[in-house]
């Protein structure tokens, strides 16, 4: 009977899940986008794991799709590239001498960050929602 119940609550939760997550990303709300967990990396050597602040990356930004920008509390850089498919967008730019691909999963809202330069590397993780 547990069994039962435990499958009819995960087919249920499984059904309804998506109207919890809020609006699915698609590229034409802003977004607002917490770090939560940065990596510094070199080659040949484990990565460094910490706090995105002491990697030196904004605990928030803000995407803005309509003037094609990430805003952090510093700077504020142009979308080179934007791709949206079924299941995630990816933006990308340059600044500060870094190349920058975003990864966002359009469901869940989880991201990914990649920073990287000739004598760096950095991955940030986080998750974005979107907001008025």
């Amino acid at each position: 009977m547990r069994i039962i119940t435990g499958l009819i609550l995960f087919a249920l939760f499984a059904a309804v899940s998506p109207a919890f997550a809020g609006d699915v990303i698609d590229g034409t709300k802003p977004l607002i986008c917490a770090s939560i967990e940065a990596l510094d990396c070199d080659p040949g050597l484990p990565c460094d794991r910490g706090t995105p602040d002491i990697m030196g990356a904004p605990q928030f930004v803000r995407v803005d799709f309509a003037k094609n920008e990430v805003v952090g509390p510093l700077r504020t850089t142009k979308i080179r590239s934007m791709e949206n498919d079924d299941d995630q967008i990816v933006l990308q730019g340059y600044e500060v001498g870094l190349g920058w691909t975003i990864a966002i999963d359009r469901f869940t809202g989880n991201m990914r960050a990649s920073f990287a330069g000739w004598d760096a590397a950095f991955i940030v993780f986080g998750a974005c929602t979107t907001y008025p």
